[in-house]
């Protein structure tokens, strides 16, 4: 009831904004007049009627009372194979100049020269079209004919005719013709600004009714959908419409109206569309009495004329957003293409296209994009993150006694040793190992170079602009020419890399102050632990119980060592380079006899020296040559262990001065010698290697699909244009009312 209170107040009571309202139907038309001649009907979703329902549901004779006219191709299974898009355009007044004599007539997009004012060449007309579109074959297409039809009997109106929904393929129907409709009906329903018109007959049985099944799978609420019932004339004796015409059986929110058709022996018959009316009329006045006044063609007519337009004042706004937002897209696209170039121009394109790839990428690398990344770090940022995190983070985690264990430090001593004892820790020893374990720096340094190519490479494509489409072999060229130059510096870089790990290994500098502050820190904790041999000495029975330290044998987990490896002699010490403990740095200077005492075990060293190589007895000399080079585990000494210990407090203190230095160093050295060369020289390498006169013409050469999207892009554009113009004929105040 609310509903119908409410056309009753529109049709009524809104005189006085009635002249705005009927501008806004006229606006559609014209949209869709624009955007038909560009080809594209869906770039713009507009508000439109969209008629749906099965065959034989009264769906042609519906529109042509809605028209007055009969114009439609009638026939048995499908007839209707391609929408058509009906513009019906109410004429007042006398006729203008341009304007045939005629009472009404019509027009098609695809001939508007010519004016059809008999509406049986109209009939015609489409059938022809239709031919010409789809074929004789039985299948339907979605290309549209357009047809305006001009009367003073029509109220400003657009409606789309679809073919008739069927669910069984009969005359040489293709077999899968109900998808083909089903597909076609969806396309055009499932526009949220189109009104859905769903016809059904009344002698059937609405709750199968396909035009309100298909309807409700896009508008379950009925928001917008209108219902028509056909054929009420028809049912069977006994039966009553009311519940239906009420809106008690099926549920859509804009209405319900039920009309009555011309019959088949109406139409054979001639009897025109005002008798047709007439007889509805009094039907309706003689069934339904108290439902007489919102039954009937020219109730449906003027509610589909009010509800389309006050359904355009409430899509207009967004059209109007949604045709700015096209226009301004269209026209960045249209730059992308750029005029139509002469032969004089080649020269100065050439060198503009350079110029801009090239500050591309210099502002991709320095930050100052104006296409700026939100989902992934891209160009210099990832550069910084490739230093800072992956190879900073992967060298800070590299241990600096990987792959050393406590067996490679002893054994490593004993060899810088040679034929003495090594009373000292040999300086070669210490030299060695902290070199094998810099030299651990290398394949990280180098691992960072390859990323920073990687992304330099991918910067590539990602600072191409919609410009070089128009040449695709200048864009070839332009990436061809920038990977070389790429791929020129990886090599310096690398070099460059490798010698700075070489450097550190060259040299082997105990003099830097954080490195002797290590090393102090290290001589108190071996003085500490070299002090508790000799008071052991003094007091054995103090000491007798004493439980494992950290720094005993036990502690350590590495397996002991045999023959002259256990033994500590007292021969003179190898020349060191740390004072107190590597020996000879400050003259002949002698250790403390607490030191002596804590490393050389006076008791055990002389026994050993005159303790014959054992159970080499009846053995071969490529045996016994075996034996001495691989020695069978003992326990390691209490010197062994403080050797041990301050060696690996030597070589983390030393890589860990280095590590600092190679994380700074690496990414300065990828910066100068990679990324800012490639910075600096980058446009003139592309000038040098591109700019040839000779070769103008293979680098210009335009693609020829470009040329063919330049000129849909202009017609576009155009459409674009005259549709921004024409829905600001319609001011925003005029949609407040």
């Amino acid at each position: 009831q609310e509903f119908y209170h409410f056309i009753v107040l529109v049709l009524f009571g809104c005189n006085k904004f009635m002249p705005r309202m009927d501008q806004l139907i006229p606006v559609i038309n014209k949209l869709q007049d624009v955007f038909h001649t560009v080809g594209n009907r869906d770039v713009i979703q507009l508000p439109q009627i969209v008629v749906v329902g099965a065959q034989s549901s009264g769906k042609s004779s519906v529109l042509e009372n809605l028209v007055g006219s009969d114009f439609l191709p009638r026939g048995t299974g499908i007839v209707t194979r391609v929408p058509l898009i009906m513009q019906l355009i109410q004429r007042t007044g006398s006729p203008r100049p341009n304007e045939p004599k005629a009472e009404e007539w019509a027009t098609f997009l695809h001939n508007p020269d010519k004016i059809y004012t008999d509406f049986d060449e109209v009939r015609q007309e489409i059938d022809n079209r239709t031919v010409a579109l789809v074929g004789d074959s039985k299948n339907v297409s979605d290309k549209p004919i357009n047809l305006k039809i001009y009367s003073p009997r029509v109220l400003n109106l657009t409606l789309v005719d679809l073919p008739g929904i069927t669910k069984v393929a009969v005359g040489g129907q293709p077999k899968d013709i109900e998808r083909q409709i089903r597909e076609l009906v969806l396309h055009y329903i499932n526009n949220p600004n189109s009104i859905i018109l769903a016809v059904s007959p009344a002698n059937s049985d609405l709750a199968n009714s396909d035009a309100i099944k298909i309807a409700q799978e896009v508008d379950p609420q009925g928001d917008r959908t209108i219902a028509v019932i056909t054929k009420i004339d028809l049912m069977d004796r006994g039966t009553d419409a009311s519940d239906v015409l009420l809106g008690k059986v099926i549920p859509v929110k804009l209405g319900l109206i039920g009309v009555i058709n011309r019959s088949q022996y109406d139409i054979d018959h001639k009897k025109n569309i005002g008798e047709a009316l007439k007889s509805e009329a009094e039907f309706f006045a003689q069934n339904y009495p108290s439902l007489a006044h919102r039954c009937g063609v020219p109730f449906l007519s003027k509610t589909l004329n009010h509800v389309l337009m006050m359904h355009i004042r409430k899509c207009l706004p967004d059209l109007k957003q949604r045709i700015r937002a096209l226009l301004s897209q269209t026209q960045q696209a249209m730059n992308g293409f750029g005029a139509t170039l002469s032969t004089g121009d080649f020269g100065a394109t050439l060198l503009q296209v350079l110029t801009k790839f090239s500050d591309n990428y210099r502002a991709s690398i320095n930050g100052n994009s104006m296409d700026i990344q939100t989902k992934e770090l891209c160009g210099g940022a990832r550069i910084f993150h490739i230093f800072k995190e992956l190879f900073g983070r992967t060298i800070e985690g590299i241990d600096p006694l990987v792959d050393l264990n406590a067996e490679d430090i002893v054994t490593a001593i004993r060899n810088a040793a040679g034929t003495r004892s090594a009373l000292f820790i040999p300086e070669s020893s210490f030299e060695f190992l902290a070199k094998k374990q810099i030299s651990k720096l290398i394949d990280p340094a180098l691992r960072c170079v390859e990323l920073v190519f990687e992304e330099m490479e991918r910067l590539v494509s990602l600072c191409m602009f919609p410009e070089l489409n128009r040449f695709r072999v200048l864009r070839d060229k332009i990436m061809q020419c920038t990977m070389d130059a790429l791929r020129a510096r990886v090599e310096p870089t690398n070099r460059m890399v490798e010698d700075l790990i070489n450097i550190e290994t060259a040299y082997i500098s105990t003099t830097q102050a954080e490195f002797e502050a290590a090393t102090t820190r290290s001589l108190t904790m071996s003085g500490e632990a070299a002090a508790e041999p000799a008071a052991s000495l003094a007091h054995p029975a103090a000491h007798k119980e004493k439980p494992v330290s950290m720094l005993a044998p036990e502690a350590l987990h590495f397996q002991p060592l045999s023959g002259a490896a256990a033994a500590a002699p007292a021969a003179a010490p190898a020349r060191g380079f740390l004072p107190g403990w590597f020996g000879g740095s400050k003259g002949d200077e002698v250790p403390s006899v607490s030191m002596i005492a804590a490393v050389t075990p006076f008791g055990d060293a002389p026994a050993r020296s005159r303790t014959p190589i054992q159970g080499l007895t009846g053995i071969t000399p490529a045996q016994a040559a075996t034996a001495v080079a691989h020695p069978q585990p003992r326990a390691p000494t209490s010197k062994q262990t403080r050797d041990v210990e301050m060696m690996r407090s030597l070589i983390v203190s030393y890589f860990t001065i280095t590590r600092k230095r190679i994380q700074d160093t690496v990414p300065k050295a990828i910066m100068h010698f990679m990324v800012n060369h490639i910075n600096d020289q980058l446009q003139n390498e592309l000038v040098r290697s591109l700019y040839k006169p000779d070769h103008l013409d293979e680098l210009m050469m335009e693609d020829p699909s470009i040329a063919a999207q330049r000129k849909s892009t202009a017609e576009m554009l155009q459409a674009l244009q005259r549709a921004s113009h024409i829905v600001t004929e319609v001011s925003d105040s005029d949609l407040l009312f």
